[in-house]
């Protein structure tokens, strides 16, 4: 079987015979391959042109005159004069005068004095109309209006002075007398949680059926750890060792705080055993 080449231009005319070929569905399927060539040529010429635009442009502003001079770099080298040795054996420059201070306007001022009433005299003190224009001082004094106005500065070095020295507190506060208590991460029902988690029931305080509480004391430092663990109340049969072992691995706590500053802080409770819930 021929293949049929439905693409061919004569089959317009077989299709168009006997019609009307003005009419314009002719003119364009015989004008189409022409059309279609012409309207790909200038799509090609309008890419080419966008793409190559912004080149050209920048390789004629490139050969400009104007942008060449303005990249013109002009080096000069500078040499510097070396400063003058320094003398360390010359001794020191004397601190340079201090000029003498312009004379400020002052009003007497007499200090208050308890006298008897007869000799008390009639001498009225400053208004303040005169203190305003006028220092207060022990006797009248009338300035210079012309002098010049200047601000003593300090004369020669200051002595070096020391730093301040801040005492440690040492002292261990009670909880119950301090601004901020101490306390474990997440508070003491995290501190129980810990406990019971930690805390290894002895076996013969086990097998003797030991309940109750054990009484703790200890020091939370500036640093949270604890130190100083007493046993105030044992159970006996290792209960006692067991509640020191367990606050010897806590974590650090939060220390008490006093006056802005972490303190050493005496802190008492209770560890309760019970065996119901072991």
């Amino acid at each position: 079987m021929a293949k049929l080449d439905i693409y061919r231009s004569g089959w317009i005319d077989v299709v168009f015979s006997g019609r009307n070929q003005a009419y314009g569905a002719y003119q364009l399927r015989k004008n189409n391959n022409k059309t279609t060539n012409k309207a790909l040529l200038i799509g090609v010429v309008f890419f080419s042109l966008a793409i190559s635009t912004p080149l050209i442009l920048k390789a004629i502003k490139g050969m400009s005159p104007e942008d060449t001079e303005s990249e013109r770099v002009i080096s000069t080298e500078v040499v510097l004069t070396p400063p003058p040795p320094v003398d360390e054996q010359a001794p020191p420059p004397p601190p340079a005068a201090e000029p003498p201070k312009p004379k400020v306007d002052q009003v007497r001022f007499p200090p208050p004095v308890v006298v008897p009433a007869e000799k008390v005299r009639d001498e009225e003190p400053p208004t303040v109309e005169e203190l305003k224009v006028a220092d207060p001082g022990q006797k009248s004094i009338k300035g210079d209006p012309n002098a010049t106005i200047r601000i003593d500065e300090p004369v020669g070095e200051a002595p070096p002075t020391k730093a301040a020295v801040v005492e440690e507190d040492t002292k261990v506060y009670d909880f119950t007398s301090i601004e901020q208590m101490p306390d474990f991460p997440g508070g003491v029902a995290k501190f129980y949680s810990y406990v019971g988690k930690t805390y290894n029931y002895p076996a013969a305080a086990r097998e003797q059926g030991v309940s109750g509480s054990v009484i703790m004391s200890f020091v939370v430092e500036k640093d949270g750890s604890l130190t100083d663990i007493k046993v105030l109340r044992d159970l006996g049969m290792g209960t006692g060792d067991e509640a020191v072992r367990v606050l010897k691995k806590s974590p650090k706590w939060k220390p008490g705080i006093q006056n802005g500053r972490p303190v050493r802080v005496q802190y008492t409770l209770p560890i309760k055993l019970n065996l119901e819930v072991q």
